[in-house]
């Protein structure tokens, strides 16, 4: 159940057009809500805060709003354990646009998420308790594998159909969910029940946030990013079915797909785009030498030409290269000759759950009557 194309693209890449990007509804709400339930998915991580309302297509759904800011929820958490006062008021601010876009739509069902910084943060549920006291949005602080469960849902039909099962990996602000999916017993017909073919599941207590202000990501030497990775690899050590994942790997087809901003940056760096571009991105298929050519690139990249760079932008310059970091713990840990990159994530995989239960409670009445 892929997202159909439109103006209001679902692409939460945040390295296009600065630190926030929103979409523009289409139509007003009266003349849309006649054509259908909305849906609607709400997102917070540690980095970022990102909305999409859609309304089902055929077998997809069409993308009306969205909407996508940096709000550095986790900024200073590895070190405080706490959410600071002025993370917290960027992040009530974006949630109070998302906020009026949603009493706009007035969508049928939603589902409200909030993923590792709320988690972990001892403040966590105060803020949370907050949001719904100020701006009436209930939020739900899910768990690690619910998290690592929707972003396989999301990106499940970018698995290639003759795969023998997939690695995906989600780099997020302070965390990072790993799944192994496994197609060898049969592989399910709808994308809403792809989790299904979890094998094994990982969630790694380190994301691009709390790696740069472990290790800093500015000024970032190639035993600076050594180091990371070895950080990264001690964690991945744990990962349940690593020996079984690797000789998986090299006795049947297995390809590693990923959907994070370092990700998609790797891609828009590869293509040489002079802006960000998602139809471009998502779905991109890049070799190891893709790769590593284009990490040895961004790692002989100064800070300022970071910066500068359409497809970083100054909200991820000091991000990158730990995100990348933890993309290459992923890939030496288990070496696959491609990778697939992915624009699209636990939004996608929110609408595309909620569609589908509401379509089998359907089709459950019809055959009860």
């Amino acid at each position: 159940m892929s997202p159909v194309p439109t103006t209001a693209s679902p692409g939460g890449h945040p390295g296009s057009g600065g630190a926030e990007r929103r979409t523009h509804p289409a139509g007003n709400p009266t003349s849309r809500r006649s054509r259908g339930p909305l849906y609607a998915a709400l997102d917070l991580g540690t980095n970022n805060c990102r909305l999409l309302i859609a309304r089902p297509h055929e077998n997809s759904f069409r993308v009306l709003d969205g909407f996508t800011r940096i709000v550095r929820l986790g900024e200073g958490l590895s070190t405080t354990g706490r959410l600071s006062d002025a993370a917290m008021e960027r992040t009530m601010e974006a949630l109070r646009l998302c906020r009026n876009k949603l009493r706009e739509h007035e969508p049928s069902r939603m589902r409200l998420i909030a993923t590792e910084a709320c988690r972990s943060a001892t403040n966590g549920l105060e803020f949370i308790a907050r949001v719904e006291r100020e701006l009436g949005l209930v939020l739900e602080i899910v768990d690690r594998q619910t998290e690592a469960s929707l972003a396989v849902t999301g990106c499940a039909d970018l698995i290639e159909e003759s795969s023998a099962g997939a690695l995906m990996f989600d780099i997020g602000g302070g965390s990072s969910e790993l799944a192994w999916l496994d197609f060898r017993g049969g592989r399910p017909r709808r994308q809403g029940r792809m989790s299904s073919s979890i094998r094994s599941w990982q969630s790694l207590p380190v994301g691009v946030v709390s790696i740069a202000e472990k290790f800093g990501g500015v000024d970032v030497t190639p035993q600076t990013f050594e180091d990371m990775v070895a950080f990264v690899a001690g964690h991945l050590r744990q990962f349940r079915g690593r020996e079984k994942l690797r000789q998986m790997i090299a006795e049947h087809p297995v390809h590693l797909i990923g959907t994070s901003g370092t990700v998609t940056t790797l891609a828009g760096l590869h293509l040489g785009l002079e802006r960000y571009e998602r139809q471009k991105v998502d779905g991109l298929w890049m070799t190891r030498a893709d790769v590593d050519a284009t990490m040895n690139a961004l790692l002989g990249m100064p800070f300022d030409r970071r910066v500068a760079h359409p497809c970083i932008g100054k909200d991820r310059a000091d991000l990158v290269l730990p995100g990348c970091a933890i993309f290459e713990a992923i890939r030496r840990e288990w070496p696959t000759e491609r990778v697939r990159v992915a624009d699209r994530g636990l939004r996608e995989g929110i609408l595309i759950s909620l569609i589908d239960a509401d379509r089998a409670d359907r089709g459950n009445t019809r055959r009860s009557r």
